[in-house]
Formats: structure tokens, sequence, C-alpha cells
């Protein structure tokens, strides 16, 4: 419990951060108390202490990115699935979901199950071997086994077997004991497997499995085509196949007798082991004869599965096979019953699938009942119990990524009625056709845990669509989907050059702003516009109004880039005053009502000029764009806010900002960032000359851009598509995949969210071969090519000035040409254009303090946070009024003052007057968050109307009136003074307000060496403190309002532009980010939660009774092998086999046993439940027991019966009758 006291004579206060005292304007130490004079005495008591934060991660959903590997555990239930980054997803039912990651990040080459064990085998391409003990809430390694002188190609581990064969690309097969994982000296050597007299290496072994008939018989597939089926006790080869065309996979009929081979040439063939000379049967099955006799060439086919069924015909399943000469023809899972051949399509490639069969055993009848079928970006399973082979509704949220995820937001401790809503709205949309059975991956046990609070996830998209999810108790659960591009009218084939627009993504999605409470929702899009939505649960007839906001330089003024461009002149004649400017709604025409000067100006989209039906859930409201001024594209919106209280909406980009009325759909206020500063400018701006050198922006974009390929080397992944097609260590990319997802290079503008008009008039055409294709760009083109979608980026960001980064702004100019915009749920950060001079040099050290005299030429001051909310706007204010807070990019804090009508029908008739600037206060930075505190510590929430539904039916019991929601600042104004703490974050800073007084209480320099991405006052434990995540990869928090560190630890070392676009932190400690283009990963930093975090996870293992084999019968038992007798122990063990070479393979233990035990040591139900499972093993060894000897007596009087009535026949009959 710390105290800090501010008092008026101004005298030193200690604190814990230190006792230096600073002036605000120059920045004290971290956590430093500054003299400031308040009215009174201020008291905080501050509650939280270091020890209450614990940063690890939580749970990641979505599809896993890259899929590689598939494995399916029979018994339990469960599905894993390997990647190609070393994750390995392990699924069950709902609730049921678990990430593991190898240290050593090697793409996962193929999974086993040790079946009903709870492990799992992983081979890497590393060419090591995992053992993970699935027994814990969180796997972990056991042992590893890494191999030095061979690569991994093939493993199989027989049902109940201890012992793992590992195949190579030498052609030799290895044995692998799982319990010690320590390397048998058995070993099969290629030249043995194969026959002497054979001149040439059977390649590879790509395929291992031991008879259903005879567990001592292994059969080796290589890739050449020869298979050998070796005799484990003998050491020698039973039989040996030479076939013409490479083999890709091998399946066992259930008896032992048959096998079938899938091959690359696009056919099957079946052999018999009576007879191994030559196939017994050869098909094609998508192989037809041309007309001069010939089977067309097929793809091959990459994996086949042969399984017989009870009570039909066996089924052969198998992917790949089609012809070569259709062209464009999807992938597909074929599956041929009988006579009857189905080709299921598939929208993605398929990587792997996997039949699954009621029983584990393999020479018993399978009796499939679904097929699992890994996609690249999907996972669907397929129904075989129906003939019309339907697919399981996938419980899971595969479709994160179903277009690329663009913006994230994420709300804890939402109204609890908002959930059931927004999912009975959603639920009405569902597909439909899927299989009525009960999906079948139902492995583990999930509860709902008692620390549960709702949630709610928001993800935008490059095609503009919304997606709400349910994220309470860490799952994920879609609840309702919206889509954006309803708004507008589709492009016609015929206006302008539609070919242009196939790959635009025009309604991509750039940050989202939601108040839970009156549901009002805000969408900022890629094309300059902003969308208004409010729930309704009834459908309605809308007319959508349309608002046209000219936030844009006039060409006419703006001789060249340099030039004025801190005095922009706005298009609208009054638009420095502050009184509502006349707006312009077009519902007829996108250019009807506007001035004469103006004819010309023409939105990216059109907005529907007509009455449309809108079903129940969000329903548009209120449309906002920015024009095209002068064939100059509008620059993209960098910051939004919303006020249901108050029915404004704010937003602002790197020419000015802008304050709509939503309720009255009038603009309040349109002006430059210059202008809002009146006389109060802390900067001197001096007056510049024309650059000598006038060129287009695309000649700058392109030479900054191949700058920061030629300097940092990284990657740049510009489209969804291309993201498969870069390899780990490419270091150069073509000219195509090098251009910046912001900048249209092709036609000379610049589309970055902050960037400034680019040129002068009309845009000049550059020299080269660009420039034809840029004069055809005119007004109604969209301001870019490919939507940056924040799961096509993975370029890494600068941790230190030593990278050649001095800023995030100089990182963000380097990385898109001009301007790079980083956002966030309530506001954006922006980024200038570089110089001429800067850009040769590759020099990014500009001064970025805020007590710099002069603005570099090149740079505007852009609106990179706004926030409405209760405060003083001056320091003569005696009682808070609503006001707009806003940040800029020079790290200065600007108040503006409302004045807003309280009463209803005076709210929607009389104007909202916006007084002039009030506060001007200063950070080192870029401005990113602000929050409000009281004086007494408490986080003051901002004001909102309850929700109500306008399209509901009229009661005239209970008339619709606003009903509006006040949190006053100044609430324990008797005991802590009037007044309240404002809380401002720039990338480099953090200072704590007393308002009115505008005293700087405490100030922290956050970080030196890197910059903060994303920043957030949030609650914790029945506290407040404000979270930071850095470029660096830093999480750090810090106390409110004493600003002492508090947490600070390297959760990411390597931070990349997708992360950074997307991490966003939320109340309880919480926190997500796009781990990858599919996947999101949800964190914390709450040592509350990280406590509570083993009760919330789903538990993988459960004691499962092992399913009886079937009973052979005696005869069938006596006379039909000894299938049942091989002992592998007494062949691959130490005493017979020998030691392996210690030079061949290296075994490395894990801490998975120690940290299992720690795990389940923490606490009594873990030592009852490691009690209860032993029990329920040994009661299960003793009862399989019990079943042996039962069946050996059943037996043995079966043979005593038989023996008796042989002996009876026999008795009277003479040795001549026999």
């Amino acid at each position: 419990m710390k105290k800090f006291r501010k008092v008026l004579d101004g005298l030193t206060t200690s604190s814990p951060g230190g006792g230096t005292i600073g002036s605000p304007s120059c920045g004290s130490a971290a956590g430093t108390p500054t003299t400031a004079p308040t009215p009174k005495e201020i008291d905080v008591q501050e509650t939280l202490v270091s020890e209450n934060f614990q940063l690890c991660k939580t749970v990641r959903h979505g599809f896993p990115y890259q899929p590689t590997a598939l494995a399916f555990d029979p018994v339990q239930k469960i599905l894993a699935i390997g990647s190609r980054s070393g994750g390995v997803r392990i699924l069950g039912r709902p609730g049921v979901d678990c990430f593991c990651q190898h240290e050593s990040g090697a793409a996962v080459l193929q999974l086993q199950f040790l079946i009903n064990e709870g492990a799992l085998v992983t081979a890497c391409a590393d060419d090591t071997l995992h053992l993970w003990n699935l027994r814990q809430r969180r796997p972990a390694i056991l042992h590893s086994l890494k191999f030095n002188r061979e690569r991994i190609t093939f493993c199989h581990l027989p049902f109940q077997s201890k012992w793992l064969y590992v195949g190579t690309e030498r052609g030799n097969t290895h044995v692998v004991n799982i319990e010690s994982f320590i390397l048998s000296g058995y070993v099969i050597m290629w030249n043995k497997a194969i026959e002497l007299s054979t001149k040439t290496h059977p390649g590879p072994v790509v395929h291992l499995s031991d008879s259903p008939k005879d567990e001592g018989k292994l059969l080796v597939g290589f890739e050449s085509g020869t298979i050998v089926q070796w005799d484990l006790r003998a050491k020698k080869a039973d039989f040996r196949i030479y076939y013409d065309e490479a083999i890709h996979s091998v399946s066992w009929h259930h008896e032992g007798k048959q096998f079938m081979c899938s091959h690359s040439d696009g056919s099957l063939t079946l052999w018999n082991l009576r007879n191994t000379s030559k196939p017994i049967q050869v098909t094609f099955p998508h192989g037809k004869i041309q007309k001069d006799g010939r089977k067309e060439s097929c793809k091959p086919i990459l994996k086949v599965d042969y399984k017989t069924s009870r009570n039909s015909e066996p089924f052969v399943i198998f992917s790949g096979g089609l012809s070569y000469d259709k062209a464009g023809r999807r992938p597909t899972l074929t599956i041929m019953h009988g006579k009857a051949i189905t080709v299921l399509e598939m929208d993605y490639p398929i990587v792997e699938f996997m039949t699954l069969c009621e029983t584990p055993y393999n020479n018993e009848v399978q009796d499939p009942y679904a097929v699992v079928v890994l996609l690249e970006k999907d996972l669907i399973v397929v129904d075989l119990t129906q003939s019309n082979f339907p697919v399981f509704e996938n419980p899971y949220p595969m479709d994160i990524h179903e277009s690329p995820v663009t913006c994230t937001a994420y709300f804890a401790d939402c109204p609890p009625d908002i959930i059931p809503v927004l999912y009975s709205i959603g639920a009405k949309h569902k597909k439909t056709g899927y299989s009525q059975k009960e999906w079948p991956v139902s492995g583990g046990m999930w509860t709902l845990g008692s620390h549960t609070y709702p949630e709610v996830i928001i993800t935008g998209h490059a095609d503009g669509s919304i997606k709400f999810w349910d994220g309470s108790a860490i799952t994920l659960q879609m609840l309702y989907k919206l889509k954006t591009s309803k708004v507008f009218e589709k492009p016609k084939q015929n206006e302008g050059r539609a070919a242009e627009l196939v790959d635009d993504d025009p309604f991509a999605v750039q940050m989202v702003s939601w108040c839970p409470q009156s549901r009002i929702f805000c969408v900022v899009g890629i094309s300059a516009h902003i969308i208004l939505y409010r729930f309704s649960k009834y459908d309605a007839n809308t007319q959508i109004v349309s608002l046209e906001v000219r936030l844009q330089c006039d060409p006419e003024d703006v001789i060249s880039p340099s030039e004025n461009e801190n005095n922009p002149c706005f298009s609208e004649p009054h638009s420095g005053s502050h009184s509502p400017q006349p707006h312009h709604q077009h519902p007829a025409s996108p250019g009807s009502g506007t001035p004469e000067s103006f004819k010309d100006c023409t939105p990216c989209l059109k907005v529907k000029d007509r009455a449309v039906r809108v079903p129940p859930g969000y329903q548009a409201e209120l449309v906002i764009q920015l024009p095209w001024m002068d064939g100059e594209p509008p620059q993209q919106i960098s910051s939004l806010d919303i006020n249901s209280a108050y029915g404004l909406l704010a937003f602002g980009n790197c020419n000015g900002l802008a304050v709509v009325d939503y309720l009255q759909k009038t603009i309040l206020l349109c002006m430059s960032t210059l202008d809002l500063y009146g006389a109060a400018d802390p900067y001197q701006r001096l007056t510049r000359s024309p650059r000598r050198n006038r060129q287009s922006t695309s000649e700058f974009c392109m030479r900054g851009l191949s700058n920061f390929y030629s300097d940092s080397k990284k990657r740049i992944r510009t489209s969804y598509q291309s993201l498969t097609e870069l390899s780990d260590n490419q270091q150069s990319v073509d000219t195509e995949r090098s251009k910046s997802p912001t900048s249209d290079h092709v036609n000379g503008h610049c589309t970055s969210p902050t960037s400034q008009p680019c040129s002068a008039g009309k845009p000049r055409v550059p020299m080269g071969p660009e420039g034809p294709r840029l004069a055809r760009r005119g007004p109604g083109r969209p301001p870019f090519r490919k939507a940056q979608s924040a799961a096509c980026m993975e370029i890494s960001l600068p941790v230190s000035h030593t990278e050649g980064f001095a800023s995030r702004r100089a990182m963000l100019q380097q990385l898109h040409g001009v301007t790079m915009y980083s956002h966030d749920e309530h506001h954006t950060t922006t980024s200038y254009c570089w110089s001429d001079r800067e850009s040769r040099e590759n020099s990014f050290s500009r001064s970025r303090s805020s007590s710099v005299s002069s603005i570099d030429r090149d740079t505007k001051e852009a609106i990179t946070t706004l926030q409405f909310g209760e405060s003083f706007g001056r320091k003569s204010d005696t009682l808070p009024t609503p006001c707009l807070w806003v940040g800029t990019s020079l790290g200065v804090i600007l108040l503006i003052p409302m004045s807003i009508p309280t009463d209803l029908e005076e709210r929607m008739e009389e104007p909202v007057t916006i007084g002039p600037c009030g506060a001007v206060l200063m950070l080192k930075g870029s401005v990113l968050r602000f929050g409000f505190l009281d004086c007494m510590g408490a986080l003051v929430p901002n004001p909102y109307e309850v929700w109500r539904d306008l399209n509901a039916p009229e009661d005239p019991d209970r008339p619709r009136k606003r009903k509006l929601v006040h949190y006053s600042p100044s609430s324990s104004q008797d005991t802590c003074g009037e007044g309240h703490l404002a809380i401002v974050c720039s990338e480099r800073q953090a200072k704590v307000f007393l308002m009115p007084s505008q005293s700087c209480l405490f100030v922290h320099n956050i970080t030196e060496s890197s910059f903060v991405l994303r920043a957030d006052v949030v609650s914790v434990c029945n506290s407040v403190c404000l979270a930071c995540f850095c470029a660096n990869g830093h999480v750090m928090t810090l106390s409110l309002p004493s600003l002492r560190p508090l947490m600070d630890v390297n959760y990411l070392p390597l931070t990349d532009m997708r992360i950074a676009r997307t991490f966003c932190f939320t109340n309880g400690g919480q926190a997500l980010y796009l781990s990858s283009p599919t996947e999101i990963q949800r964190i914390t930093y709450s040592q509350e939660m990280y406590d509570n975090l083993q009760e919330m996870l789903g538990e993988l293992f459960t004691p499962t009774e092992t399913p009886e084999a079937q009973n052979r019968g005696f005869l069938k038992g006596f006379f039909g092998g000894n299938a049942h007798t091989f002992d592998r122990e007494e062949l691959f063990g130490e005493a017979a086999a020998g030691k392996a070479s210690r030079s061949l393979a290296q075994h490395i233990p894990g801490q998975g046993g120690v940290e299992g035990m720690k795990v389940a040591a923490s606490g009594a139900v873990g030592e009852l439940a490691r009690a209860r499972i032993a029990l329920d093993e040994r009661g299960q060894r003793l009862g399989e027991l019990e079943e042996r000897t039962a069946l050996m007596m059943t037996s043995a009087e079966s043979f005593s019966k038989h023996a008796h009535e042989l002996m009876l026949k026999c008795k009277d009959k003479k040795w001549y009758q026999f």
C-alpha cells in the first residue's frame, strides 16, 4: 500500500520511483512526481504490486497455420495437427483445445499417438523425435531423440507396442524404445532388405506397417517402388516386390492377405501375398482410355486407405489421381464403395486425411464411420455412414481466416445480455445440410470454470465483413457476422475500368469502435469511409444517409508537397468556424448537393440510394465518406471515437479533425490540425520554398521501399495467396511482390492513412513503364490496390537504434514508402513522409522530442487518438463538461469543450456547439491512449446511452426515451477535491495530469531504445494499471497514478507487423494478437488468472478402457498362426540386439515429467486425480488379466470336451477300422 500526496506549497514529496523533481515540459525519470499545485490534497491508495502480474499464454484459436501432419487416437478420440512452424494443436470436444510448440521451430513431419496411453510422438524436420506427455493440461516433452547421421522420413508405432519403427532417407529402418527413448541395436539395412543383384538404391522409406496376420512381419515400402516384407525374427525378407512406379502409400486388408498401394502415375495396385510377382489388380480410378487406346496421364495418388466394413463392401478412399488435362479442377477426395465412386471437391489442397474406424485393432473388420480431411486452410470431417457423405458441422472456430483478418478488438466484462442476443441473431443465418450425428472428435473433458465473465472478440476482414465471437472462458464461438459491403452498390462492369477492381478489397476494415452498452457500432474502411450501425431485433426498411466530409487540402493552393503543407486550406469556406456546418446528404448520387466548386468530388464507393430491407441485427444508419479532390485520393482515417451519450462521432487523419452529430446527421467541425491550435500552437513552423526537384510520390515510395529491402533484408507478404510461396530464407522479392499493401505505386498515389496529398494539381505521370497506368486513374477509383491484411504482413520490426530506425515513425515510413498507420479499438497511430535527402541517406535519427523548435519540412501533424469524456476544458472551469481529447503525432494533447443540449427534444433540434480549443499539453512521441481516473484512483468509464430498439413497436405505457448514464469524474470531491486525473500515454512516455489545473503529477519514460505500439488503461485485480506493448516485444504494466513499473517481460523477442497491428489489451489482465494469418493467440498478464488457468483448461486424457479384441475362437487361434506369440522385447532389447551406435542418435531428456509432477502436486485435487488414474489403470490391467484367464479356461474346457468326444467315438473301434 503506497500513499502519494501533492500539496499546495509545491514541496518535494518522495515516491518509490525516485525523489527527483522534474518539469512537465522536460520529462522526469520513471515514475517521478513533479511539483504540481493542487486545490486540495490528493490521497490515492494503490493496491497493485508486482506479485499481481504474471505473463503467460492461455489458449490459441483458429486453424493451424501451414499444417503438415495429422493423427487421431481412436480410443481417447482426440485429434492432433502438426504445422510447418513446429506447432502442434490437440483438439477434443468443444473446449478441449491445446497448443504445443517445439522450441526448435522445425516443421512437424509426422504424428503418432500412443493409443489410449496419454502420449504423442512427433517427428520433426530437424530429424528429432519427441515424446509428449498428454496426461497434464499443458503437455510437455518427456524425451527427445536426435538423429545425427540419417534423416527421418516415416514412423510407425503398432497398437499396444512400445517399439517405434523409424524409416530414414537412406532406406534403413531403426527401432526406438518408447519408454526409455533409446535406440535399439536392431536395424534393417537397405542393402539387406533388397536383393544383392539389385544395382540401384531403393530410395527413402515411405511406408512401414506390421502385418495384421503376424506382428513379426514388417512391410517396408521404398520410394522407388520396391516393397519388402521383412521377417523380424529370422532377419530376412519373405518376399520382394519391384514395381515400375513410385510408391506414395500402402494400406492393408484387415485379414493380412492383401494390401493396396498408391502410385505416382495415378494408379492403385492390389497385391496378394500368395503371388507377389505381379498385382492382382491395377486400376486408374480417374484415368480414361483415349481414342488411341492409351490411358490418359494422371496426377499421383498421394494416399490410399483400404478399409473393410462388416455390413457392406470395402471402402477405398484416396486423394489425388485426377487427370492432367482437366486444368483448374479443385483438389478432390475420392470414396470408392463397391461400384459407387464419389468425388468430393475441396476448396483447398489436401495435406492429409485419416479414416476413423470403430476398432483400434488392425486385424479386425475396420467399419469406418468418418474421414478427417486436413486441408491447407480448413479441417472437415466427412460422414461415411450416409450415402450422400455429408460433412459434420465443425464446432471449432476454424474460419477466422475465411477472409484475411485486418483488425481485432477485445472486450472483457461485457453486459451479460449482449452475447445471447448476438447469438440468437446469428443463429438464424447458419448453414444447413450438415450431418445430424455428433462431432466424432469428442475426447477430453472441459467444464466451465468459476472465474468466467462475458467476453467478446471482434475481427475485421479484408472483404469488409465483421465477425463477433464469444470469447468467454477461454473458448471461441461464432456469434454474428456482419457484411459492410451490403451498404454500397456493387461496381458495374460498364462503369470505369471494372477489370482493375478484380483484385481490390475496397471494403477492407481498418478499425472498429463498439459500445456494448448502447450497442452502437462503428466501422472504418480502407476507402476512407465510416459506417455507423445500430442494433435492432426487428427487420426494417432503411434509407441510409450519406455524408461527405472534405477533410482534404485544396490542390490549387499546394504547389509542391513541401510548400505550405502546414497551412492547408480546406474545401469548406467556413471550415474553421465552430458552428455546425451545412451537411450534405447524398441519397440520390454521390455528387448531388455539393457546391459548384466540388462537382467533380466523388467518393471511392457509392452508397445505395434506395430504401433497403435490412434483417435483424446491426443495421446501417449513417455513412461518412472522404471524397476524391481533383484526382487526389482521400487520406485514410487514422483515429476514431464515438460516444452514444453525446450522439457524436469524431475522426481524424493526417489532414485534420472532423466531428459529426450522428443524431442530427450534421458535420459539426471540420478543420486542419493547425487550425485547432489557434494562438496556442506550441511549435514554431517555418516558411519554406518549393523543392527544386518536383517528382511524384510514387518515385519516393518505390525508392524508399527498395531501400527497405536492400537494407533490412526482411520479407513482406502482400497477399494472402502468396504466403506459402515464400521460403524461410528468402531475402529478395521480385518487383510485383514488393509493392506495399497500402501504397498504390502503380498509379502514383500514396494511400497510407496518414499521408499527405502527393503532388500539386493533377498527378504527374512518372517516367517508366508505370506511366500509362497512372493516367487512367480518375475520380471514383479506390485509392489502393490490395487491402492491408494483418494476416498478410510478416515484417520484423526494429527493436533498437542499432537496426537503423530511431522511431516508430521512421520505421513505418520506410516500410510503406510514405506513411503507415497502426490502429486500435478507438484510435490509430500515424506517421509521416520523409524527405528526398533522408531517403537517399537512409537516415532515421530525426529528433522526436516534444521540445523541438521547428517541424521537419515534410511532416504533417496527424490526429492519432481521440476520446470523448467528461472533463475540464480550461483551467478556469469549475464543473466538468463534455470534452473531446485529441492526441496528435507530435505529442500534443488538445482539449475541445462542447455544449450539448440535455433535453431529448432540444438535442434533436438545437445544434451542438463546440468551443475554441482549451488546454494544450505535450508529451514525447505520438499520443496513443487516454484514460481518466477520479481523485480516489478509480477508473472513470465513458458516459453512454442505454440501448433502445428504434424499430420496436410503440408501447404507450413505456415510451422510448433516451436514458443516459454519466460517470462524474469529481464524484468524491468532498474528500479529494474537485477534478480528476488524466492518464496520457505516447509511444515514448506516460504522464498523469491533474484536471482542471493541468498539473503534471507523474512522468515515466517508458522506453528509450524502442517505442510503444499499444497502450491501454485496464482494470486488474479490482484496481487499474497502464498496460503497454513495445516494438521490441516487451509487455509492461505501470501502476496508476504513480506510474511505477510493475512488470516488464520480454515476451516476443522479434515482433512482426501482423502482431503490431492486431495486439490489443482488455480488462481482467488479458490481451490477444494474431499469431499467424489464421490463428488468434490469447495471453494473460494477471497472476490471479495464471493461478486459475489449470482449472480453465481442458483435460486431454481421460481414463478409458481399451476395447476388447475380438475372440478369434479356439480353432482359429490354435491353427491360425502365432500372431500373439511375438515378443518384441526379446527381439529388440539390449540383451538380444545390443546397443546402437552412440553417434547415430542422441538422447535428450525433457522436462515434461518434472513439470507434470509439479502441476499435479500443486493441490490435493491433483494428487487424488493421479491416484484415481493409477487405480483405474491397475483395475483395467487386472480386468484384462482376468478376462484372458477366463478365455484360456474356456478354450481348455472346449479342448477337453472335444478330446472326450473323440475318445468315446474311437473307444470301441478296432485298429483296422481307423
